[in-house]
């Protein structure tokens, strides 16, 4: 799936979900460092845990982050399969 965020530096997450388990995560733009450690962190986990461990994250008082975002994309995911 490709997602546009908002209110971030990233400005697109692509990722993939199989078995419920988030895989090859990429974040287009951003803080390069964290965003791979963001990546593979959630590597393999299960989609439903990624979202409540990112959920919410807030990136200096913007109100989302890109681990937020990526929560967002992964809500988004589950709505629509």
């Amino acid at each position: 799936m490709e997602y546009t965020t908002k209110g971030t530096c990233s400005r697109k997450i692509t990722f993939d979900v199989v078995d419920n388990k988030v895989t090859n995560v990429q974040f287009v733009m951003g803080c390069h460092g964290n965003t791979q450690g963001v990546s593979a962190l959630v590597e393999g986990m299960d989609i439903h845990e990624v979202i409540k461990r990112l959920k919410g994250i807030d990136c200096n008082g913007r109100g989302t982050s890109c681990p937020d975002q990526l929560a967002k994309a992964l809500e988004l995911y589950l709505a629509h399969n």
